[in-house]
Order: C-alpha cells, then structure tokens, then sequence
C-alpha cells in the first residue's frame, strides 16, 4: 500500500535569518524575496532565494534606477553574504 505525506516536502527551504547590520534594512516581500534599502528609505536591490539541490543560494541584484533595471551582483550560499555586498558598496 502506498502512503502519501502531504505534511513534508524535500524542496521546501527553511527561511533565513538575517544578521542584523548597520547601514542596510531588510523589508520582506514575500517567501523567497527581500528589499535592502538604507535606514532612510532609498532601495539599494533585492536578496532573492533559489533553492537547489545542494541546499539554498541567495541572488543578490542591484537596483540602477537611472537605468530602470537590475544588475545581478552575484550569488552566495549564505543570505547574509548577499546582503554584504550591498553594505560595502
């Protein structure tokens, strides 16, 4: 007989928790996507999570507003190193 096991999932991720840091804040948007913005409000990009099979990365894309578009600054596999970039630039 076949059991089905609708309470678990191999592709469901766990949720990061982010570092708190000075000079960036994270507003999230939904499950798989964060704003940086500044403490005064100006958005710097987004973190947005990717899961894979070896576990999640986390893309970090810059917002170039004079440009109305976004550059990818790279992908990391912990969520607060995506959120680093955006701190020291």
């Amino acid at each position: 007989m076949t059991t089905l096991d609708f309470t678990r999932s191999s592709t469901s991720a766990s949720r990061p928790v982010f570092t708190p840091r000075a000079g960036v804040t994270l507003v999230e948007l939904n499950d798989s996507l964060w704003r940086v913005t500044r403490p005064d409000g100006d958005v710097l990009g987004y973190v947005e999570s990717l899961p894979e099979v070896a576990g999640t990365r986390y893309r970090a894309k810059r917002m170039i507003v004079s440009q109305q578009r976004f550059v990818s600054v790279g992908e990391f596999w912990s969520a607060d190193d995506a959120v680093e970039c955006f701190r020291a630039s």
